[in-house]
């Protein structure tokens, strides 16, 4: 009996012991349920706002993207303020000469002074051009100076200066097919669209409007469409390396075969299209000729051009008597027929044109030419033309 009785006692015993320590620990501040920073400790007298959503740091957004992605958001962040939407209209569309004939394209801005560099096919013959910068706000625009040999137009708008932000011109000197780039542009009239791609290849030749080639283009695969044209092609530091201007395309639509203009090429001239607003040229003086396999004939030249000052011949008429009568006709053998520019061979007028236009007006060049089955070697200085 005493037994039990001393059994009961430890378990009445236990029991309190057991029930003071859950009342312990459920009062114990180190066991209680965690609260999130700030949180109230009481329930307040009237509802709480809603929390104002604060955007994460961009240090925080670009450790959770991968290397590459990294790039593409900098540059895109950085660059894209830069880009800008054109719009043109001009007039004498229609039956009646009473429509507007609208387009539209992309640029990007090149200095503080509010300069635009775009292609000349997105401006030409504009009557009016409109700019929308990066915020939406609308600029008129006026055309400083174009080159249409090169596909290339710089206009200027006049805008408050927080809304003018340049880009910086790259080098494309030493591009690498297989390097990544990024092109920016307005395709469709998708406002600062971001593509991107690798240089497929360099040294393409493209067809200006005026059907002279472009030489030294660069081949991507980044996604360029209409609207594309005049937008930044952009190196992965976000360094203007090119300008996007034609796609080959059955369909007017991206294959994955897009041109830019090199950089070099554009800033070679522009500073002549903005301070005169044209392109000067160096000139051999040659108004016409006539193109063979053997060579290009000389049929006029400029009478005090380079060319005929330093002796270089045209094609002379001579007179023949058939009989009674008199016949004139050129004679091939009079004429010299230009085979190289300073040992270069050039075979057509766009070869010769570009070869002479690599050089700057008072350069002296040596003409290869034959004239009566006679080879020499002719040093011509060097004109100016526009």
């Amino acid at each position: 009996m005493k037994s039990l009785a001393s059994h009961a006692l430890t378990v009445l015993v236990t029991l309190c012991i057991v029930a003071y320590w859950i009342h312990s620990l459920e009062l114990a501040p180190a066991h209680r349920e965690p609260r999130l920073p700030f949180q109230e400790t009481r329930q307040p007298a009237e509802p709480a706002a809603a929390p104002v959503p604060v955007p994460p740091p961009e240090d925080a957004v670009l450790e959770k993207v991968d290397a590459d992605e990294q790039v593409n958001i900098w540059v895109y962040q950085n660059d894209n303020r830069s880009v800008v939407n054109i719009t043109t209209a001009s007039g004498g569309g229609g039956i009646y000469g009473d429509e507007v004939n609208t387009g539209s394209g992309s640029g990007f801005v090149i200095d503080d002074a509010g300069r635009i560099l775009t292609n000349y096919h997105v401006v030409a013959d504009a009557e009016a051009i409109q700019v929308t910068m990066f915020d939406g706000t609308n600029y008129r625009a006026r055309l400083i100076g174009s080159d249409i040999n090169n596909d290339i137009a710089v206009i200027q708008v006049d805008a408050p200066a927080d809304k003018i932000v340049p880009l910086l011109l790259g080098d494309s000197s030493g591009l690498r097919v297989g390097q990544k780039v990024l092109a920016l542009g307005n395709p469709f009239g998708l406002e600062r669209t971001l593509t991107t791609g690798i240089i497929s290849s360099l040294e393409r030749s493209i067809k200006s409007k005026n059907n002279r080639t472009i030489k030294g283009i660069i081949q991507t695969d980044a996604a360029i469409n209409p609207g594309n044209s005049g937008g930044p092609l952009l190196n992965t530091r976000g360094q203007v390396i090119g300008m996007n201007t034609a796609i080959l395309s059955s369909v007017g639509q991206s294959a994955g075969i897009g041109f830019a203009v090199p950089i070099n090429s554009i800033k070679r001239i522009l500073p002549s299209l903005i301070q005169t607003g044209r392109v000067v040229r160096a000139d051999l003086g040659i108004r016409r000729v006539f193109t063979t396999e053997g060579g290009i004939y000389l049929i006029e030249l400029d009478e005090n051009g380079p060319a005929a000052k330093a002796g270089l011949q045209p094609m002379q008429v001579v007179v023949e008597r058939l009989g009674r009568y008199l016949r004139k006709r050129p004679d091939p053998e009079t004429a010299d027929r230009i085979l190289a520019i300073n040992g270069k061979q050039v075979r057509t007028v766009d070869e010769l044109l570009t070869e002479i236009e690599s050089h700057q007006p008072g350069d002296s060049v040596s003409v290869t030419c034959v004239q009566n089955g006679r080879k020499r070697v002719v040093k011509v200085t060097l004109g100016a033309t526009d």
